[in-house]
């Protein structure tokens, strides 16, 4: 195998391809090393361990989504329908073109009973989610029944992406971003 240069973000991006498509268990540091075309030592110059190839992968996708999606409930510059409008077509463009589902959602399933790091980098991601979501809804409704309706979106949206990687189905994964836009 010939050997290439690469950085910590092209390794962290095969890493979520795989732990997305095979599994936080059923992937390997060889696997990882291979995807990115090095030897398996090689993975090490960067990454402690696959732990921390874990870690970083989730903490790479939550600030993705801080960063292009959660933040746009934050732009005074945008009206409420807008900001919702909004999400919901950048999640959509995250989601509908990214196969094996939300990394974050499979690993609280797979891994976050036994490991508590990565338990706590997921709850942030939802915790900002649900945040970004009740910041817009605070405006419409009472402040508990805001806080419900982000949580239960954010469980809705999950529950879909299963779903539509389970029936290669995205019908209903688009009724509950329309579900979310009616709501405003």
């Amino acid at each position: 195998m010939a050997i290439k240069k690469t950085s910590k973000e092209e390794i962290l991006q095969e890493a979520i391809k795989l732990f997305k498509l095979k599994g936080y268990y059923n992937c390997s540091m060889a696997n990882i090393a291979d995807a990115c075309g090095l030897i398996k030592g090689s993975i090490y110059h960067y990454f402690k361990s696959k732990d921390e190839i874990g870690i970083e992968s989730l903490k790479y996708i939550h600030n993705y989504f801080v960063d292009n999606i959660f933040s746009i409930a934050y732009d005074k510059n945008l009206k409420d329908e807008e900001k919702i409008k909004l999400i919901v077509k950048k999640t959509d463009e995250y989601f509908l073109n990214s196969k094996g589902g939300c990394l974050l959602g499979n690993l609280a399933l797979e891994v976050s009973s036994e490991n508590i790091d990565f338990k706590e980098v997921i709850k942030e991601y939802f915790t900002a989610w649900e945040n970004a979501l009740f910041n817009i809804f605070k405006n419409k409704y009472e402040e508990s029944k805001s806080r419900i309706l982000a949580r239960e979106y954010v469980a809705l949206i999950q529950g879909s992406i299963m779903m539509m990687n389970l029936y290669d189905d995205s019908s209903n994964y688009l009724q509950v971003g329309e579900k979310l836009i009616s709501l405003i």
